[in-house]
């Protein structure tokens, strides 16, 4: 094995979890996230040879998991397709309210438009800054407040819904 791999494995090993965290954020599921991540880690293993170490590895990464999470939403034959037969929900009182308050903020996660799940993913999750978060997604920074505010008022009118159930 070259040093390089070397370096790309020690990368993986420390940051794969984060950057899979990362993903299940923006998919909203567990085998989406591992698909993104698998798609990120190939890309980024790809160019890591070119890739200057004196920047960010961890902004790259993300970059490039945002860029391929947004690629995979504009592919019509990708799209998820609606079923009849929906999983069980929960039994009632059974999880503890941390655990039903957490599945309630995915839930309303996952119904938000994806550029402001992008958004608050990476200011919140990832906790970048805006100058950073409007970088990353190729956006200017006034979008990015925009897409806060109107994200998090989503986020807490359905959470708000959720809470009267």
């Amino acid at each position: 094995m070259s040093d390089w791999e070397r370096d790309f494995a020690a990368y993986v090993d420390g940051r794969g979890a984060a950057l899979r965290g990362t993903a299940y954020l923006l998919c909203g599921n567990w085998h989406s996230a591992e698909d993104l991540t698998q798609t990120t880690l190939t890309k980024l293993y790809l160019a890591w040879r070119r890739i200057d170490r004196t920047e960010s590895v961890d902004a790259y990464a993300r970059t490039v998991l945002l860029r391929a999470f947004l690629d995979e939403r504009r592919r019509p034959w990708r799209r998820e397709r609606s079923s009849r037969d929906l999983p069980d929900p929960p039994a009632p009182g059974v999880a503890p309210r941390s655990v039903d308050e957490r599945l309630a903020l995915e839930a309303a996660l996952r119904v938000l438009p994806r550029n402001q799940r992008a958004v608050l993913v990476l200011r919140y999750w990832s906790d970048l800054d805006v100058r950073d978060t409007a970088a990353a997604l190729g956006i200017s920074e006034g979008t990015v407040k925009s897409a806060s505010a109107r994200g998090l008022a989503a986020l807490r009118a359905a959470m708000s819904r959720e809470e009267t159930r």
